[in-house]
């Protein structure tokens, strides 16, 4: 080998650990963001849990729990709801399982009103 190609190689090495360096900083970079992310929804969702302790039943709170066994996002909704219905003050505290059936009622009557056109 030449001193021209060794020379060559050096660069070659150079630029790909370069290139590899900044993947892995790219990297470690989404997956502290992805992390970050994650401890503030868990935050957010601890939050809302303690308000609805607070203003929900125990029995509500039992169905609440046994709906997210079967639909999880819409438990997080429903949960979001209730949470802004209680800093709005619309929410009776504590609110029993029928009241909380009732909102359920009223909220299913709005998601089933949407209709599907066909063409």
């Amino acid at each position: 080998m030449t001193v021209n190609q060794d020379d060559e190689l050096t660069a070659l090495r150079a630029q790909r650990m370069n290139e590899l360096q900044s993947q892995i900083q790219q990297q470690a970079a989404k997956q502290l963001e992805a992390e970050e992310q994650a401890r503030q929804e868990a935050t957010d969702a601890a939050q809302i849990d303690a308000v609805l302790r607070r203003h929900l039943s125990p029995e509500a709170r039992a169905r609440l729990a046994r709906i997210a066994l079967v639909e999880p996002k819409r438990v997080q909704s429903i949960k979001a709801d209730l949470a802004a219905m209680v800093s709005q003050g619309t929410l009776s505290t504590p609110m029993s399982d029928a009241s909380l059936k009732q909102l359920l009622t009223q909220l299913s009557k709005s998601r089933s009103n949407a209709s599907v056109r066909r063409i």
